[in-house]
């Protein structure tokens, strides 16, 4: 399993969000699940990242109750984390596509 590189965990988390509220954990199977399992978001590293988009102003968490009636902290993208979003979107893409250039070089 490839491991998620530096800095990309942010932009998966927004996008996450940006389907709609989220709770950490929905938030790590949405990522697994649209990547067919092949990324897996770890408890160390997704609540530091959700603590850091917070911090940005890129989200926003309330207090509810899940569907067991348990408290759970659910998370919202922010207008400043959908522009966040769109930009780093547009640079990963570019990254990928000058990525796909280097591996077909010959």
């Amino acid at each position: 399993m490839p491991t998620i590189p530096q800095g990309t965990l942010d932009l998966l988390i927004l996008q996450a969000v940006s389907r709609r509220p989220m709770h950490g954990y929905a938030i790590a199977r949405w990522i697994e699940h649209v990547t067919d399992d092949l990324l897996a978001v770890q408890e160390g590293a997704l609540y530091p990242a959700l603590s850091r988009l917070q911090n940005k102003g890129w989200v926003d968490a309330e207090w509810g109750l899940s569907e067991l009636n348990k408290q759970i902290k659910v998370y919202a993208m922010t207008a400043a984390g959908r522009a966040a979003l769109k930009s780093r979107t547009e640079s990963w893409q570019a990254l990928a596509r000058a990525m796909t250039k280097v591996f077909k070089a010959r």
